[in-house]
């Protein structure tokens, strides 16, 4: 596997990592992108300028991953924004590939911080269905994974969780919002 730029030329990758996207929010996240057509759209904003977009290639040329990165902050702090894995090959180190990756990526650009949003729709933590208000830092202190949400992944990336967005997607459904230095 080896990891590199989705390029806006190459058609079968961005096709690719556009049905990632659709297959890897379905699950707990479907409203991200629920068809082929706005997962396109999504990935061709990602080659907007100042923004990265990488991909992870198989020998055979099968996207295997994606993970993209928007500026903010004058380039001081940049969003991951999104990352998606083939839900068949989660588990095998491709998500931590990507993001290693675009944390040297954003480094190679000055970036000082990378910041992310993991929302919980669906009951995937104790954050989820419950009124945050007006303690947020205790429930942000008391948070407990129940199926599997991806905030513990990005926290074994080096991630902290620095606030949440309550509502942020409904009714007691929140964005956790994470966070992790890249500077040297």
């Amino acid at each position: 596997m080896r990891i590199e730029d989705l390029r806006p030329d190459d058609e079968s990758a961005i096709r690719q990592v556009a049905a990632l996207l659709v297959a890897g929010f379905a699950e707990h996240w479907p409203g991200s992108w629920p068809d082929l057509e706005r997962a396109l759209a999504e990935v061709r904003k990602s080659f907007d300028p100042g923004r990265i977009s990488r991909v992870a290639m198989e020998d055979d040329g099968t996207a295997a991953g994606w993970v993209g990165a928007i500026p903010l902050y004058h380039g001081r702090v940049w969003e991951l924004h999104p990352l998606v894995v083939d839900p068949a090959r989660q588990g095998c180190g491709i998500g931590r590939a990507l993001v290693a990756d675009i944390e040297a990526q954003v480094r190679a650009c000055g970036g000082l911080t990378i910041t992310l949003g993991t929302d919980d729709v669906d009951d995937m933590t104790t954050l989820s269905g419950t009124n945050l208000f007006p303690s947020i830092l205790d429930h942000l202190a008391r948070i407990r994974n129940l199926r599997r949400h991806p905030y513990e992944f990005y926290q074994k990336c080096g991630f902290v969780i620095i606030g949440a967005m309550p509502d942020a997607n409904g009714l007691g459904k929140p964005d956790i919002l994470m966070a992790k230095s890249v500077a040297r």
